[in-house]
């Protein structure tokens, strides 16, 4: 949107300097995009007077013309034709600069020089080379009332400042200089000064000449029309043209002029029609058909379709609605009598004839962000006075003003009290009020600090208390709002332990290079038996029988992922997945929902180049310590022999217990099950219940023990045990064993060969000994052993290795 200082002035009296302004606009949500200051580069032009004209007597093309400022006479060589003695001209002098612009890229200095061998001491300036045009036909020829000697930028009006300002699209009340002075109304306390109403009608009433027929209310809820007629067509004054090209505006006649004037003045789209070339004097106002087509003014052919509005006569199109004019009823130099057009088209039904037709204009642009409906009779009025006194028309008496649904304005309540919460600020009912004027809210009356206002038509953005919290904040100035700390209550959330375990092992897992996946909930009927003996709770209407119940188990899930992947060649897989299974009660319709973690894993353990090493029980035993550390609680878990899993490799497999309750279990799948499911390669699983490990947790009590002050002692010894005995149980009965010194037991060493009895294995014990008050003596150190061998030989029929 862009506008003159000095045309903003003619709705507000303010008194701010065109920097303050800009800065006031921006902070206000109008963001100020350039400032171009309109006569600049021009100081040294000005108004003058051809004293005398004669031909140049070497060139055929030049006039040699005599000129005066007033106080001194200047010989200028010209190539223009349309000047004559007498006339008062643009006079640019030497050391004048003019601007770049269209006829001088780069702008032009100007010096004193010889033409053809007559010297010439300044130029006589057309309007584009002072920038203030794309084109002209000849020298400006200023009006004889000119002041000779005076800037040019004075007597041309152009002594001004031009604001382009950045629209946001729920803000189209601004797309118009009225709307723009609202805004300065409501952050200065002046008031608007809206343009006189008054409108002087003759000739015919206009329903003997003229008729309207809206047969699509939902599309064009309100259409106003005039006629004026007798009207001549001609070129527009200079102050109308200088305004609508610091709006980038092309000037065409004076009707057409002022149409564009008023959209820019209102912000509302005027059509004006060539009464003459209307079937029937008469408008309707109609859906278009599908494959219906109207050439617009561009001239161009456009196909249609049932959602676009049309505009027609009696017979055919004459205007695509909201967008743009037919070309078979343009106001044209022949053009004597008008009907001016101004409506209310509904803004989706624009937006869509805009982007359907490829067709964007500055009418479309306004209308489908929605413009004033209660303001179209005003802006019409306005126009067609104005066509009345630039083109010596006859308004006939009344309009024609159909609006079968009137659009009420909308009433907000606002809570002062509220409204100083929100923002952090200290806004008096004076000061919101003071605002509400300058936007023209009507203020219904208050009750202590809450408020009802009346929004007016042309703010489509607002409609609820929040809006009149943002206008109060942006008015007051967002840069006013003081900055504070928000208040914090020094308040420990309380710990999700349920999360906090399934955060823990998740992290582990994806940092031992294990990728997520997410099964669905329904799972194979008969792949879920060979894993849970669990009777699974059946889906009524299944999809497939790939999807007949709820999982008791994350496996069949993750075996699914490990064959597809297998049989695409990708051998080294890292598969995990957190989720809830579901495990039928009796005699209860709905199930108990267990959140577990599962993963599986197969292929080298690390990148080929660093050997290649199968991944095996262990490395998932290491990422379970893990998990299980990082909650304190590895200690309590057991290992123990897993025979009845019937899926898991008898030999390569185990269950995890704590505190004699099974949490999971962990190993190979069994051969059987491979073969089944065409895995060729060993394939490790494990399955633990996140919700009992979180319940096991929450039941530890987490202790610390100072740093030792006495130094340990580490004693090996050598065991020989039945081979079937599982290696952890050995460290299970030294932690019973009651021993206050012994502070740590690991296995480091198990040996079945030569020297060992067959059915038997050695396993290499280390035992870290400490005391907590003194340095352990020899003797003491040999008891503790001794006992440990005893209580191990009594639980395990274990004996001390001797060679």
């Amino acid at each position: 949107m862009k506008f003159t200082l000095n045309w903003l002035k003619d709705y507000i009296d303010f008194d701010l300097s065109p920097e303050e302004l800009s800065h006031k606009l921006t902070m206000a949500g109008l963001e100020v995009e350039d400032v171009i200051y309109q006569g600049k580069g021009l100081e040294n032009v000005i108004a003058a007077q051809i004293t005398e004209l004669t031909p140049h007597p070497d060139a055929e093309k030049l006039s040699l013309c005599k000129v005066t400022d007033g106080e001194n006479t200047y010989p200028i060589v010209c190539g223009a034709n349309n000047m004559k003695a007498g006339d008062k001209v643009a006079l640019a002098k030497i050391g004048a600069k003019l601007p770049p612009g269209p006829k001088f890229e780069d702008g032009l200095k100007i010096k004193k020089a010889k033409i053809r061998g007559e010297v010439s001491e300044g130029m006589l300036c057309a309007e584009n080379e002072l920038g203030l045009g794309e084109e002209s036909d000849g020298i400006i020829i200023l009006p004889q009332s000119a002041n000779v000697g005076k800037a040019i930028v004075d007597e041309l009006g152009i002594n001004d400042v031009i604001f382009e300002v950045g629209i946001t699209p729920n803000r189209p009340d601004c797309l118009s200089v009225i709307g723009v002075a609202r805004e300065v109304a409501a952050l200065t306390g002046n008031r608007v000064k809206h343009p006189d109403s008054k409108i002087s009608e003759e000739g015919e009433e206009i329903n003997n000449i003229a008729k309207v027929e809206l047969l699509d209310p939902g599309k064009c809820p309100r259409y106003s029309c005039r006629v004026i007629k007798n009207v001549k067509i001609g070129p527009s004054p200079a102050w109308l043209k200088r305004r609508l090209e610091a709006s980038d505006i092309r000037s065409i006649n004076n009707v057409v002029d002022i149409t564009n004037f008023i959209l820019l003045e209102y912000g509302q789209p005027l059509h004006a029609f060539d009464y003459d070339l209307l079937e029937g004097n008469k408008i309707v106002v109609r859906a278009a058909k599908n494959g219906e087509t109207i050439t617009t003014l561009d001239n161009i052919e456009r196909k249609l379709a049932d959602s676009d509005l049309l505009i027609c006569d009696g017979k055919k199109p004459i205007a695509l609605a909201g967008v743009m004019g037919g070309a078979n009823t343009e106001v044209s130099e022949s053009t004597t009598n008008v009907l001016l057009e101004s409506a209310y088209f509904d803004p989706t039904t624009v937006r869509k004839t805009s982007k359907s037709t490829g067709l964007r204009s500055e009418s479309s642009y306004r209308f489908e962000r929605g413009i004033n409906p209660n303001g179209v009779t005003n802006a019409l009025n306005r126009a067609a006075e104005l066509i009345r006194e630039l083109g010596d028309g006859e308004i006939a008496k009344g309009l024609i003003d159909e609006y079968p649904s009137i659009i009420e304005p909308a009433e907000v309540k606002i809570s002062l009290d509220r409204a100083n919460k929100f923002l952090g600020t200290n806004i008096n009912s004076d000061e919101l009020i003071k605002i509400a004027n300058g936007l023209e809210f009507e203020n219904l009356g208050s009750d202590k600090n809450d408020f009802t206002f009346r929004i007016p038509t042309f703010r489509v953005d607002i409609t609820r208390e929040i809006d009149l919290i943002e206008e109060a904040a942006r008015l007051h100035g967002y840069d006013n709002i003081p900055t504070t700390l928000p208040a914090v209550r020094m308040k420990s959330d309380n710990v999700n332990i349920n999360k906090l375990v399934q955060d823990k092992f998740k992290e582990v897992f994806i940092s031992a290079g294990f990728n997520e996946v997410i099964n669905y909930s329904f799972e194979d009927h008969e792949l879920l038996s060979l894993i849970n003996k669990t009777q699974a709770l059946k889906i009524l209407n299944p999809l497939t029988t790939e999807s007949s119940a709820m999982r008791t188990s994350l496996i069949p899930g993750l075996l699914k992922n490990a064959v597809l992947n297998l049989n695409h060649q990708q051998e080294n897989l890292r598969l995990f997945e957190i989720g809830k299974v579901y495990i039928p009660i009796e005699n209860k319709e709905l199930p108990n929902e267990i959140r577990k973690i599962a993963a599986t894993a197969t292929g080298t353990r690390m990148p080929e180049f660093w050997g290649k090493k199968e991944f095996d029980f262990f490395d998932f035993k290491s990422i379970l310590e893990k998990g299980f550390e990082s909650l304190m609680i590895w200690d309590d878990v057991v290992f123990q022999d897993a025979q009845e899993i019937e899926f898991l490799h008898p030999g390569k497999s185990a269950m995890l217990v704590i505190d004699d309750e099974d949490i999971g279990y962990v190993g190979e799948i069994h051969p059987n099950l491979s073969e089944k499911l065409d895995i060729s390669k060993g394939l490790y699983l494990l399955e633990i219940d996140l919700d009992k490990i979180a319940s096991l947790s929450r039941k530890k009590k987490k202790t610390f023990k100072p740093l030792p002050k006495f130094p340990s002692v580490r004693r090996d010894i050598a065991l020989i045990i039945d081979e079937s005995i599982p290696v952890g149980g050995i460290l299970e009965e030294i932690g019973k064993s009651g021993s206050s010194l012994i502070e740590n037991a690991a296995i480091f060493d198990v040996y079945t060969g030569d020297n060992v009895e067959e059915g038997k294995k050695s396993v290499a014990v280390s035992l870290q000994l400490r005391a907590k008050d003194k340095t352990l003596t020899e003797e003491e150190i040999n008891k503790a052993q001794e006992k440990t061998l005893k209580k191990l030989g009594l639980a395990l029929g274990a004996e001390l290795r001797t060679i």
